[in-house]
């Protein structure tokens, strides 16, 4: 067998039982969430079709905002400096031009400056330099989510192939995927759309797999090889009547056959690249695991004029957190574990 099977089987009893113990014992440990407000917004341009905000190892930022934009490049005080995607690309003689970007899921960036785009519309993984030049378009069915590592390698999730992650050379080729499917529903459609996943990860290349629609919020960690970690799945109390919920919806759409369509569980996630924290939101609650993926805390998530911010995208800094929601913008949250650092 597989040793990272073997080493993934054990830590989901360890971690299934621990939070067996956790509910027994602290029953809702968890409700008591604090709050945590914005201190101010960041690129206030920025707000609908808000998709991912990245930095760059130059301290420029990546914000994807799509489709009518596409990247937008800031220097590291948020002065705009490039727009990538918001030139077409012609296809050939007597095609019509393509936009760059025909619609970005997510973005990141690796070390080089190069930038990755998640482009579903295009069913493509598009590298550009840091000056904005198309260097390349993998093709990768329905991408959904992108992660840049090192060596020139990118890890890519999609919305139907058979394994959960596929990761490509610089050159475009498939040089390995991993990653199995959790079986939720008979119906393969319905069960594949409900592995769709989010991608994050750290300066070691752990590679984080948060599942958008499982009932029980879940993240699963690989190494850089395709090897299974620990996996977060939250099955306390405070989660159950939630996950009750989705399964209950999961079962009416299996009966019905309809095409599969369900709220996000898990919205967002973001890990510190150096300590290898998980953050995890779900829209209002924001929830942090230490690098063994224990959960330490839960906030309630405002705005810096008090207003409720459900995110959809996150970016982890040494000192400050990067929540972004559509359409209200990006905003920066000082990281409430490191207060007192400074």
């Amino acid at each position: 067998m597989h040793r990272g099977v073997v080493s993934y089987r054990k830590q989901i009893a360890r971690l299934c039982f621990a939070a067996t113990l956790l509910a027994a014992a602290a029953g809702s440990a968890f409700a008591q969430d604090d709050a945590l407000t914005a201190t101010k917004r960041l690129f206030p341009g920025i707000g609908a079709g808000l998709h991912a905000v990245r930095r760059g190892a130059n301290g420029r930022y990546y914000v994807l905002v799509s489709p009518a934009l596409g990247v937008a490049v800031f220097d590291a005080e948020g002065k705009p400096l490039l727009e990538i995607g918001t030139q077409p690309i012609a296809q050939g003689a007597g095609t019509k031009p393509q936009p760059a970007i025909v619609f970005g899921e997510d973005c990141d960036v690796d070390a080089e400056g190069r930038i990755y785009v998640a482009d579903h519309g295009a069913n493509a993984v598009k590298i550009f330099s840091s000056k904005g030049e198309l260097l390349r378009a993998i093709h990768v069915p329905e991408p959904i989510s992108v992660a840049a590592l090192s060596g020139g390698e990118v890890a890519v999730s999609t919305l139907r192939e058979p394994k959960l992650v596929y990761v490509y050379s610089i050159e475009g080729r498939e040089v390995r995927a991993f990653g199995e499917p959790a079986d939720i529903a008979n119906r393969s459609d319905l069960n594949r759309f409900l592995n769709i996943g989010r991608l994050a990860h750290d300066a070691q290349d752990h590679i984080y797999y948060a599942f958008r629609y499982l009932p029980e919020p879940t993240v699963r960690q690989y190494d850089s090889h395709g090897y299974a970690g620990y996996e977060i799945q939250l099955t306390e109390v405070d989660f159950l009547t939630g996950a009750r919920a989705v399964r209950r919806e999961i079962a009416r759409q299996e009966q019905r056959g309809d095409s599969p369509s369900l709220k996000p569980v898990v919205t967002a996630v973001g890990v510190d690249p150096t300590s290898g924290e998980v953050w995890m939101a779900m829209g209002n609650t924001l929830l942090r695991f230490d690098r063994e993926g224990n959960h330490r805390a839960s906030y309630r998530i405002y705005t810096a004029e008090g207003a409720r911010l459900e995110a959809t995208t996150l970016f982890v800094e040494p000192l400050r957190l990067l929540i972004g929601s559509d359409p209200l913008g990006i905003y920066e949250f000082e990281r409430p574990d490191k207060r007192g650092t400074q």
